[in-house]
């Protein structure tokens, strides 16, 4: 049987995780449309994107490792934080590279 606290870190670490599969999902789209226009500029978004999708997967994971601990401490500001700004960045280098 799994505890509140077991429940609690599980759901939790489902929504970084699809946070991180739909950031990749928008990666392979960037990748395509890159490819259709040669390249260039419009790379420096993909490379973002991609760095931005591991960092939400790596996030997740150790918020969910972090709950799962016997004694969870407060939650990290810093981590989503981190995360907020790396999808600010990724979103505005679309705006003007695409």
């Amino acid at each position: 049987m799994t505890t509140p606290r077991g429940a609690q870190a599980e759901r939790t670490g489902l929504a970084w995780r699809r946070t991180a599969l739909s950031s990749a999902a928008c990666t392979v789209l960037l990748l395509h449309s890159a490819a259709q226009r040669h390249w260039g500029g419009t790379l420096i978004p993909v490379l973002l994107a991609a760095g931005t999708s591991a960092l939400l997967a790596a996030i997740g994971r150790h918020r969910e490792r972090a709950l799962r601990a016997a004694e969870p401490g407060p939650p990290s500001r810093l981590l989503p934080a981190i995360a907020s700004l790396a999808v600010t960045a990724t979103a505005a280098s679309v705006v003007i590279f695409h």
